[in-house]
């Protein structure tokens, strides 16, 4: 496994300055010339997306959806990421199956701009059966302490841009896996319009990192949110200071057929999936009105989804059910 993992891990070096190779007890990498750098830290996992990343046999896109899930939170302070550190849980050891996580997560790397700097393979029979694994991710990145973004700085009138998703991303497959067991519903089904559902519900979780340092460039951000759990409404209040209020208008987007198709055959509410999914916009950011048109310039897919305006709640959908 290591044999085969070292040339996926040594790809992911070029944008950062690694010291030493792989197989050391810890990874070091050059902190770039800064006048106030700020180190800036994130760690998550990619939930129950695994399971069918099991079912399927197919293990590299969630190595992406792990580094995807911690930088994306990363990048929304203005960091640039430096380098991720994974860790893989497995009840028994299949090298191929565990190069083939690390390789998607040095895809992940390659993505995001950062060094795969080392990780961690733990075999514990007692804890996990047979094929069963779970994943964590550890992200680091570095910011000018001047140009960190905080929330504060958000205003009446700033615009709400929506960058697009990819999909269901890595949030909501405790509900998405009930609804398929409960329509019978198998991986090798087909989806209409769609393709085959693990096909469907594989798809890596989008890297925003290239599309946020274009916007960082354009204009002055003031705010940004990735969308995970808990959907728009959660994540964009976590940035939105008291007494004033996101508003989204649902209608400036086209929402993914997925997500209707999910409605429909679980019958699920439509706050409820607003609460559970991304509904097609996977990260946001907050600008100034005069940044408008730059910022939608600055990313494919990218629409202005609201505005910020006075008031007492932090989030109102208008255009919604």
């Amino acid at each position: 496994m290591v044999r085969r993992i070292s040339t996926a891990v040594a790809s992911t070096s070029g944008s950062v300055r690694v010291i030493g190779g792989l197989g050391g007890f810890a990874g070091l990498v050059e902190l770039p010339r800064m006048k106030n750098p700020v180190l800036v830290a994130a760690t998550d996992g990619v939930g129950t997306k695994v399971l069918i990343a099991e079912a399927m046999g197919r293990y590299g896109g969630v190595g992406i959806d792990l580094v995807a899930m911690s930088v994306n939170d990363l990048i929304t302070t203005g960091a640039r990421p430096l380098f991720f550190l994974d860790y893989i849980a497995v009840g028994r050891l299949v090298p191929e199956k565990a190069a083939a996580l690390v390789e998607g997560v040095a895809e992940g790397c390659r993505r995001a701009g950062c060094a795969l700097l080392g990780g961690e393979t733990a075999e514990m029979p007692d804890l996990y059966r047979g094929g069963q694994f779970d994943l964590a991710g550890f992200a680091v990145g570095v910011v000018e302490k001047e140009k960190i973004i905080t929330p504060g700085r958000v205003e009446a009138g700033d615009v709400i841009v929506g960058l697009p998703s990819s999909g269901v991303h890595s949030n909501g497959f405790s509900l998405v896996r009930k609804i398929l067991e409960v329509k019978n519903i198998s991986f090798d089904d087909e989806l209409p319009g769609l393709g085959r559902a693990g096909d469907v519900f594989l798809e890596p979780t989008l890297i925003y990192t290239a599309q946020v340092e274009a916007l960082l460039a354009a204009c002055g951000v003031k705010a940004m949110a990735h969308i995970t759990g808990g959907g728009l409404e959660e994540n964009i209040s976590r940035v939105i200071p008291d007494g004033l209020q996101a508003r989204i208008d649902l209608s400036s987007w086209q929402e993914p057929p997925l997500f209707s198709l999910l409605a429909r055959l679980g019958n699920v509410e439509a706050s409820e999936m607003r609460r559970t999914f991304n509904m097609g916009i996977g990260y946001v950011a907050i600008v100034p009105p005069a940044c408008r048109q730059k910022a939608l310039a600055a990313g494919p897919g990218a629409v202005a989804i609201g505005s910020v305006k006075p008031g007492k709640n932090r989030f109102e959908i208008i255009n919604g059910n």
